[in-house]
């Protein structure tokens, strides 16, 4: 009889660091790791909260986590955060590229100033992060170093009109075009960087709307109609998707994208 793998999913010893890590699916994701066994850095602009955070975190699961301050765009503090990390606490193996930000306007009437905030935001900070941390994760060229990338549905499909009607939450038309860029961005760097034993995939999560979006009770009844599973997702459920790509139970994935909507993609 075959012995159970119950270390699977283990990431126990291992540094991770979460973009955007006190956000709504980024915190979910910092403390499934930490769940898990990492030593997790929450990173993120505000160090008050990026510390809270992480102290929410250690109580709750007792292994260590830490906040740190960091801008996704300012290529400095990117790499200023990321030697912080590697002095401090250790060589990570871990990257959660969970991190964004944007302008809200329609396709009418977005500038190009607006346009271009939204792409750094979303594929341009993706593509820095990935670059400056190419030199730690090579160094854990005996075993695998994991970066995730969190892409988006709409970066697969287009927001239906009809479902945001006059809710304000439309997304902006390069949300989708930076979350799509995100996609094969990772498929790229996962072809190159393979030699180096590191992974990359990307999650591309579906409709897990805010706390004060969910206030609008009209608009969360169209994003469960037109969700197969008929209801909206909630945080935890992103920790699943997370550290299996981040953890060897995912040792032979790489440049996939998975998807996490309630099935919103597939009609």
């Amino acid at each position: 009889m075959n012995s159970v793998d119950n270390n699977l999913f283990s990431v126990q010893g291992e540094i991770a660091i979460v973009t955007g890590g006190t956000g709504h699916l980024g915190f979910a994701i910092a403390e499934g790791l930490s769940q898990h066994g990492a030593t997790v850095v929450i990173a993120g602009r505000s160090k008050d909260k990026c510390d809270e955070k992480a102290r929410s975190i250690k109580e709750l699961t007792g292994n260590k986590c830490f906040g740190l301050e960091f801008d996704i765009s300012s290529r400095e503090s990117i790499m200023d955060g990321f030697e912080w990390v590697a002095r401090e606490i250790g060589n990570f193996n871990i990257l959660i590229n969970n991190a964004s930000y944007g302008v809200q306007n329609s396709l009418e009437k977005m500038t190009s100033e607006e346009w271009q905030i939204g792409i750094d935001g979303t594929v341009k900070g993706v593509f820095i992060c990935i670059q400056e941390a190419l030199p730690y994760l090579k160094k854990n060229h005996h075993q695998s170093s994991s970066i995730v990338n969190i892409a988006s549905m709409y970066g697969m499909v287009s927001p239906n009109p009809e479902i945001y009607g006059n809710s304000g939450f439309d997304n902006p038309p390069n949300y989708g075009a930076g979350k799509a860029a995100i996609i094969q961005l990772t498929k790229y760097a996962a072809c190159h960087l393979a030699q180096h034993n590191i992974r990359v995939n990307c999650i591309s999560p579906g409709p897990f709307p805010k706390p004060n979006v969910q206030e609008n009770e009209w608009f969360i009844e169209q994003l469960k109609a037109k969700t197969p599973l008929k209801r909206i997702g909630v945080p935890k459920e992103i920790k699943g998707a997370a550290v299996y790509l981040a953890s060897n139970a995912s040792s032979y994935v790489t440049g996939h994208n998975l998807v996490v909507d309630g099935g919103w993609t597939v009609w």
